[in-house]
């Protein structure tokens, strides 16, 4: 709430307008009990549908300004730690050299839907189903984890590989705070075992150096290790079960979706339609 002085008005003339609007309507908007007022049942719903209306007057301005825009604008993009290097440099790249005109922020974060519902970022990509009636979901896709080793490795002749063998091999992984290794963690949980690395690192770049020089195996999503298309990595499926989790997309409801996220998000769809494409033809 602004204070009177920010809304540059004084407390008479707020108390004056209230009485008059109290007036109109036939109905106390507060109840006033010696220094304290609190809102009565028709205050309250007073309050409810004056936010609807300014919030349907933001995105009137927010569609105006964007018009204004035409092809530009800004758009700030909230994603799961570790996702970045994973699935969105790439994208990212690809985007600016496309679109120049609109500016992109990217932002690891814990708390990607937190965020995307106190509008402190634009739209987020976590792990779905995302069930909010104050958000719009849009699923993107079904990410399933395999295996990664060495095509020296004696497990490079085999066509898949039981989740339950993740624990007689040396792994290496992203620690444990990491998107991805808290995903195999649960899995092997619930399969009766804790995974044991044999090495761990922070980078993605690290992990398949040490993969590709035989230190040891690696879990990651199987859409990002057949679109590396590593000739000295082979990827084995992982089955019963297959580690897996659904991505999608969010953004608040009430938001104006403008021509910065409209672009986005059909180029992130696209992006991840030929990622797929290209796993299953590899």
């Amino acid at each position: 709430m602004q204070s009177k002085a920010k809304m540059g008005v004084s407390a008479p003339n707020v108390s004056q307008q209230i009485r008059r609007l109290e007036e109109e309507l036939g109905v106390l908007l507060f109840d006033r009990v010696g220094k304290t007022i609190v809102l009565t049942e028709a205050g309250a719903i007073l309050r409810e549908h004056g936010a609807a209306m300014f919030g349907h007057l933001q995105q009137a301005s927010d569609a105006i300004a964007d018009l204004k825009k035409m092809q530009g604008g800004s758009l700030s993009i909230g994603v799961l730690p570790g996702d970045a290097d994973l699935m969105f440099n790439a994208l990212l790249l690809d985007f600016h050299q496309t679109y120049p005109a609109i500016s992109l922020s990217l932002l690891e974060t814990m708390k990607v839907t937190e965020q995307v519902l106190d509008r402190s970022i634009d739209v987020g990509v976590t792990i779905g189903p995302v069930s909010d009636e104050r958000l719009t979901s849009i699923p993107l896709f079904h990410e399933e984890f395999a295996l990664a080793v060495s095509r020296d490795d004696p497990l490079a002749a085999e066509s898949l590989i039981p989740l339950n063998k993740l624990r007689s091999l040396k792994m290496v992984m992203f620690p444990p705070e990491h998107q991805c290794r808290k995903l195999i963690d649960r899995f092997c949980m619930d399969n009766g075992f804790a995974l044991q690395p044999h090495m761990v690192t922070t980078t993605l770049s690290s992990l398949l150096q040490m993969v590709q020089s035989g230190v040891g195996a690696c879990v990651l999503p199987r859409l990002l290790l057949d679109n590396l298309n590593r000739q000295d990595i082979k990827v084995i499926p992982l089955r019963n079960p297959t580690p897996s989790q659904d991505i999608c997309l969010i953004y608040r409801s009430d938001r104006y979706v403008g021509y910065a996220m409209r672009t986005f998000i059909k180029k992130l769809r696209s992006y991840i339609e030929t990622a797929i494409q290209q796993s299953k033809s590899s």
